[in-house]
Order: structure tokens, then sequence, then C-alpha cells
């Protein structure tokens, strides 16, 4: 039976709370009900998709839907996209459903997974039956990985690039000494895409042991109703997770979806959009180092379109915002970070610079 107090291995690598996190609260949780009406700064998927093009596109297929899925054209257009053969990739709804089909089809007797991070991976994990230990990374290491901090007998380790909520994006050769034979590497690389110029991804990369890469379709092309990812790993890790897939696991309008976003028009827009965030997350980035005196501070480098703030009376703070018409993300859900951290999702500078009058109110109105 899975445990519900995972071993952390300190390895001088332990900070906050570990056990008792909401590993299913997710940031879609603070715009639901009552939230529907505020700005939605809480939710990593890019705002003001998807664009038309690829709504038109998904429209254009439900002409099909009496047709059960064919995935094929999808798949060779994943693999030729990353430069692979089909028989390395493995279209799934959602990266979401990889962390389930893992959990379920490895056979894996020590598993680990870096925190903090997307906690859909440990609680996969626990379901699944399995004793989870976590390695928590230190803030005053600026969340940085030391390879040796997890344990040499693991034979899973689960680690996001660039990570989730933390928006560190570690170095490719620093998860590369995490490989070992007999161990597999899951790299959860659901936000690379919106990393100018992919650096440090590990997506093509055929020469690492036990590599399995996740990647999603649903944040760069808000696609999050629609459930599209896949998985590069080696054929017969491929073999084992499509085996514990359901029959027809991707929709048609999914399959559509995902051969349109690895075309080169879409590509070429995806590149263009990971500049326009990054040059929006400086501006983020720039206005809350404003706030340094009320105790703000902003891990960094960030490298996702999101950033994560430790802030005193954080959550008073959100509650705050909330009344000014502002979702934010709580970061006492995830293991290694308290009650006093925010995770924010990088939008438009006209946006940003609303947000930043209300977090001004906010912080006013908290003020002890």
């Amino acid at each position: 039976m899975p445990t519900d107090h995972p071993t952390d291995h300190p390895a001088g690598h332990t900070t906050g709370p570990t056990a008792g996190h909401d590993l299913r609260h997710h940031g879609d949780s603070e715009v639901r009900d009552d939230g529907a009406e505020l700005v939605d700064l809480a939710v990593n998927v890019r705002a003001d998709t998807p664009p038309s093009w690829l709504r038109e596109h998904i429209a254009g297929s439900l002409g099909s839907l009496a047709v059960y899925p064919d995935g094929r054209a999808a798949r060779a257009a994943v693999a030729a996209r990353h430069g692979l053969p089909v028989q390395r990739v493995l279209l799934t709804a959602g990266a979401a459903e990889a962390f389930v089909l893992l959990a379920r089809a490895l056979k894996v007797r020590q598993p680990v997974v870096v925190h903090p991070q997307f906690t859909e991976p440990e609680a996969a994990l626990r379901d699944a039956g399995h004793t989870v230990d976590r390695v928590l990374l230190r803030e005053e290491d600026g969340f940085r990985l030391d390879p040796a901090a997890v344990p040499e007998d693991a034979d899973l380790v689960v680690i996001g690039n660039p990570t989730n909520p933390t928006s560190v994006l570690h170095p490719a050769e620093t998860i590369r000494r995490l490989a070992r034979v007999g161990r597999t590497l899951v790299v959860d690389e659901a936000f690379m895409d919106a990393v100018p110029g992919e650096r440090e991804a590990l997506a093509e990369r055929t020469d690492v042991p036990g590599l399995v890469v996740l990647r999603s379709l649903t944040k760069t092309w808000g696609l999050a109703g629609l459930r599209i990812g896949y998985v590069l790993a080696a054929p017969e890790t491929i073999e084992e997770l499509e085996r514990a897939q359901p029959l027809w696991p991707v929709s048609t309008p999914a399959l559509a979806a995902a051969e349109a976003c690895v075309a080169p028009r879409a590509l070429a827009e995806a590149a263009h959009a990971a500049h326009r965030v990054a040059a929006d997350r400086a501006h983020l980035v720039a206005g809350l180092e404003e706030f340094a005196a009320d105790g703000v501070r902003v891990v960094g480098p960030a490298d996702g379109p999101f950033v994560l703030i430790r802030l005193p009376r954080a959550a008073a703070v959100r509650r705050q915002l909330r009344n000014l018409g502002f979702a934010v993300r709580r970061g006492d859900t995830f293991p290694g970070l308290d009650e006093e951290w925010l995770r924010l999702a990088v939008r438009d500078r006209a946006t940003v610079n609303r947000f930043l009058q209300a977090l001004d109110q906010a912080l006013a109105l908290t003020r002890v």
C-alpha cells in the first residue's frame, strides 16, 4: 500500500514541511466556481489560446468522429518534429496520463521524485501502490539540482525541466548525470517549448540510458481541455507504456491538434511566443523586485512561463488579491514549500501592470 508519509532525503536538500501536502491541488482549483471571473495568474496555460487557425483545424476534424481514432499520422509527425523513429513516440491524453502509465506499467522498487515540482507524478505513483521517496531542493541553493542528492539505489527518478513551480531550468548535463543503467529517468519537459531555443532539452537524446521525456501540447497552445501530450523513450519502454493504455486513448480532435502543433508553422509561432513570454516575464520580475522592502523574494533566474515568489503573509495576500480580482497559485501544496509561497503565471505587460498595482494594495491591506 502507498505511504501517506514519503521518505524525504535530506542530502543537504530539505526545506519546509514534507507531509500533508494536497498533491491533487492544481492551478485550475483557484479559478473554479467563484474564481471564474478573476484574472487568471494561477494556471500555466498561455493566454489568448488556442489561436484561431488551430481552433479551425480542430473543428475540421469533427466530421470524422464516427470513425475510431487513428494516431499513426500524428505519431509520425511528432517523431519527425524531434528527428526520432516512431517507435520512440507514444501519444497520450495529456502529459498527466503518462505519469499514470509510468506508475502502473514499469516495475520499479525505489521511485524518487525531486521536489518542489508538479505533484501529479508522486500522486500517480502512490495511487499505484508505490512508496515514494522525495529529494527536496533548497531555496538557499536556488532550488538547483545536485545529482548527488538522489539516492544511488533509486530505480526511477522524476524531475521537471523547467521545473514547475520554481521556474528553474536545470542544465541538461546535470540531469544527464542522474542516468544509470537499470534506472528510469523521467524528465517532465511540459514547459520546454516556452524556453527560447529549448536550450537544455533532452527530448531528442537517444544516448542517455533509461531516459523518458514527457511533453505537453496543452500549455503553449491552450489545449488543457482537449488533453494531448506525448512520451519520448526507448522502443521497449514505449511498448510497456502502450500496453497499459486503454484502446483509442487519444481522441480524433486531439490527434488533429497534435499533428498541427508540431508542423513548421506552429513551431515558428511557438518559438516567437517563447521570446515574448521571456520579455513579459522579465517585466513581471522587475516589478516584483520593487516590493523587496515588503519581503517579496523572487526565485531566479526564472525560465518558465511562471515565477515563484516568497513573501510574508502570503495566504492573506492571496485572499486580498482574490478580492481585488486576481487569482494566483498557492505554493503550500508543493512538497518543499510552505504557506509563504505563491506561483504567478506570466501574462502580457498590461495585465502584469494591473496585477502589480493590486499586489501593492494587497500588501498594504495585510501589513501588520
